[in-house]
């Protein structure tokens, strides 16, 4: 009944936005301009397109003189970039964390059982028997009524948590969202809350399911450099996972043994329960710093110069690497030369028609690698009032092969983005339909998430289901390809004899339309009433 009546709404919406007149006419995207952008930004001379590289200049350079010969203006000011400090932070955890009280000590071994990483910029940080607390699912949700840090002094604490959020596969639809992961469910959020909270460490307990990837990841994605950028932002000593196992022997020799813990935390009146045991574990970092670039650039609209449209994709991957079969370099040509062809696309095809009312702004962002990094100091550090930001539509890995019946929306329901999106498919004969892997957690996993942060009401999608001459079968085989041998290799290039872009020009032009609406209206698009950004934005 949720979902029907969610339709209905849209269906009413939409039939509203039609008695309006859009006064500026709807201009093609050029799939040429696309290709030539995607092949040059893609190519071995930008070797990657990682921060701090040639390629990073040689990137932004490209960028920036492309809008200027577009004639859009510099949006930040008098200049086309946005500066972005980083540090990077190469850190040596000790070889053992060590678990000490109640008669015992349990030794775990660094990779086998946890990881342990700092985004302090400084030379030595540790927790010396810091007293661990459980905290449930380290969540802070007035919406729902909730607080898993509620009556503890946290200072000099470290809370372990658990990942996801407690709707996961609690059999409750109402309780958070269900199945669907929300902001409180991923792994950022909760080292940001603890160190909010006042609390030196945080401990997560990596289970697959709800992390929706195994220990191995954890393994590999925390060891070795990491970028950050510089924030005033309070930041916990130490972040930390345990496997599954580590975390039941620490409860076993706890306050809390026999208890069903995980149960235990889906419970409303949780309160944070003291393990009387401690932590202690290091971590020596060596550190260097250096500034990234977000590109901005901008058409300044006729009437309300000050509210803008933002549409957004990151222009890096990850350089040079490890050689395979003779290649080092990881070109990314969908990941994300396509989004970024996209910005300039987009681009062109709003210069060649009429100036709107309110101003279109352009960013190419830096550091989505690592992090999302460079939408993240701009979220911290914004050009533009958020309050007068009207939308972001981000541009991340276009890819189909062909025109595709679907328009899948990540994050379907959280904003009135969904009616501007519902509409615009329409007029091409489409649908859109929800993430169906919702529980993943993909909204919280690119640019775009940074905007909503802020109460920037987001869209985030594509056609990734159903083709017009392909059928979800063939769809998913050729997704699941890319996804297992292309995705983050040396072998996600560009060939312009065998790549069909008319997927992504459809794409592209249903977010063309969606802006051009958005540029010449007066409305703001609203969150909807169970979106944890909904906040934010009042």
């Amino acid at each position: 009944m949720k979902i029907f009546l969610q339709f209905l709404g849209i269906i009413l919406f939409v039939s509203c936005i039609d008695e309006k007149e859009v006064p500026t006419a709807v201009i093609e995207v050029d799939q040429k301009v696309i290709g030539k952008h995607i092949e040059r930004l893609a190519s071995d001379e930008f070797l990657g397109r990682k921060p701090f590289t040639v390629g990073e200049t040689l990137a932004v350079n490209y960028l920036k003189d492309e809008f200027e010969k577009l004639g859009l203006s510099p949006g930040n000011g008098d200049s086309y970039f946005q500066d972005v400090p980083m540090v990077e932070i190469t850190g040596t955890p000790s070889e053992h964390m060590i678990i000490s009280g109640r008669n015992t000590e349990i030794k775990l071994d660094y990779l086998k059982d946890f990881v342990a990483t700092t985004n302090k910029p400084v030379t030595d940080v540790g927790l010396e028997k810091s007293e661990l607390v459980f905290a449930g699912y380290g969540v802070v949700a007035p919406e729902y009524d909730w607080n898993d840090y509620e009556g503890i002094d946290w200072k000099g604490k470290t809370a372990v948590v658990l990942i996801n959020d407690p709707g996961f596969k609690s059999g409750d639809s109402t309780l958070f969202k269900g199945n669907e992961m929300t902001y409180y469910g991923r792994w950022t959020y909760k080292y940001e809350e603890a160190a909010r909270q006042g609390a030196a460490g945080l401990i997560i307990i990596h289970d697959t399911e709800p992390a929706s990837y195994g220990w191995n990841v954890i393994e590999s994605g925390w060891t070795g450099a990491r970028l950050t950028i510089e924030s005033d932002l309070p930041l916990l000593e130490v972040e930390s996972w345990i496997s599954g196992e580590s975390a039941q022997q620490i409860f076993d020799a706890s306050a809390m043994k026999g208890q069903d813990y995980k149960s235990l935390s889906r419970n409303k009146d949780f309160k944070p329960t003291p393990l009387d045991l401690n932590v202690s574990v290091s971590v020596e970092n060596n550190i260097k710093k250096d500034v990234s670039k977000n590109v901005v650039a901008m058409i300044t609209g006729s009437e309300k110069k000050d509210e803008v449209i933002i549409y957004s994709a990151h222009w890096d991957h990850l350089g040079v690497g490890k050689a395979i079969d003779g290649d080092s370099i990881y070109n990314g040509a969908i990941d994300n030369a396509s989004g970024t062809a996209g910005l300039l696309a987009i681009a062109e095809a709003f210069k060649k028609g009429e100036t709107t009312k309110r101003s279109i702004l352009f960013i190419a962002l830096t550091g989505e690698e690592q992090g999302l990094l460079g939408s993240a100091f701009y979220a911290e550090n914004p050009i533009f009032d958020p309050k007068k930001s009207v939308a972001n539509i981000n541009m991340d890995a276009l890819a189909s092969p062909g025109k595709m019946k679907d328009l899948t929306i990540t994050g379907f329901g959280h904003s009135e983005m969904d009616e501007y999106a519902k509409e615009e498919a329409l007029k091409q004969d489409r649908y859109i339909i929800p993430d169906p892997e919702a529980e993943k957690g993909y909204f919280f996993r690119s640019d775009h998430f940074n905007f909503a942060k802020i109460g920037i009401p987001a869209l985030y999608a594509s056609g990734t289901y159903e083709g017009f001459d392909k059928s979800i079968e063939e769809v998913k085989k050729l997704n699941t390809y890319y996804n297992i041998n292309n995705y983050h290799q040396v072998s996600d290039e560009y060939n312009s004899e065998t790549t069909n872009l008319s997927g992504v020009k459809l794409d592209l032009q249903l977010f063309y339309a969606i802006g051009l609406k958005l540029a010449n209206d007066n409305y703001f698009p609203k969150w909807y009433d169970r979106s944890e950004f909904k906040a934010a934005r009042e």
